[in-house]
């Protein structure tokens, strides 16, 4: 039987950039699967607080050069990698001058949340999508972490549902306490628009807000996976919306178990 492939996809780990305890899930977890014989990649933004030269980033020209639309613009994909110290592990960065070369990742030095991040969250899971692409690698199973993954779900279901690489991909979804209050415009749907995706498929996303970016995930995901100290208001929603497809995992459990856990799911789900 092959290697079970496994893409984790978030917006930070850790040792290269951490502002909450995603960045440590995302560090620990893809090991383990690593560990119990599964072929992993992880995919994430390369935030301007990340430290090239320290971290010895690269650009992998042959994966860069894809322009990747975001509403009516185009914008040049830039993919870099970087080896996780002391693990077989690499990271590859999706890296775009406009969109991440500030010094501060979703709030300014003033606190204010960007009024571009829902495109930084578009560009990015388009580029996740095309990167594996272009490296010829078909997924199992795609982990998604946090709110600025989850139009990946939404795009593997209806754009690239008939791509050879990705049609047997699943797709899982956790879900964790990072909301923002900021409500996005009115051209965000436009945004998010690609072929064979109308108004109708994005309804969950109507609400233009950090909710309406769950909601779109968990629609389209296959397995919804709830993320540590959710809030009252988050678990209300995550139970409206993900009855038939929730997994429950106890993140409280020793290590050693919950690892087990996911490794579960992930092998159920690529049946």
């Amino acid at each position: 039987m092959s290697k079970l492939r496994i893409l984790y996809v978030a917006s930070e780990i850790n040792p290269f950039l951490q502002t909450s305890e995603v960045a440590n899930f995302v560090r620990a977890l893809p090991q383990a699967m690593q560990e119990k014989g599964m072929e992993i990649r992880i995919l994430v933004p390369r935030f301007g607080l990340i430290n090239e030269r320290k971290n010895r980033l690269h650009e992998v020209v042959r994966l860069s050069g894809i322009n990747i639309s975001v509403g009516e613009e185009e914008k040049p994909l830039i993919i870099k990698v970087a080896s996780i110290p002391n693990a077989k592990l690499q990271v590859y960065f999706i890296d775009n001058e406009d969109y991440f070369q500030r010094k501060s990742v979703f709030f300014d030095k003033q606190e204010k949340f960007y009024e571009d991040n829902d495109e930084r969250a578009i560009f990015f899971c388009k580029g996740v999508i095309e990167t594996v692409k272009k490296l010829g690698w078909a997924p199992d199973v795609v982990h998604c972490n946090d709110w600025m993954t989850s139009l990946i779900p939404l795009y593997l279901k209806t754009t690239y549902k008939n791509e050879p690489l990705f049609k047997d991909t699943k797709s899982v979804f956790t879900i964790y306490n990072n909301g923002f209050n900021h409500k996005f415009g009115d051209d965000l749907l436009e945004k998010v628009k690609m072929v064979d995706i109308d108004d109708s498929i994005l309804a969950p996303l109507k609400s233009k807000d950090y909710e309406g970016f769950l909601k779109i995930g968990m629609e389209y995901a296959d397995v919804v996976i709830k993320g540590d100290e959710i809030s009252d208001n988050l678990n209300q929603i995550i139970e409206e919306c993900s009855k038939d497809k929730k997994c429950e995992i106890n993140n409280e459990e020793e290590e050693e178990q919950l690892f087990e856990s996911y490794y579960n799911i992930y092998t159920d789900l690529a049946g």
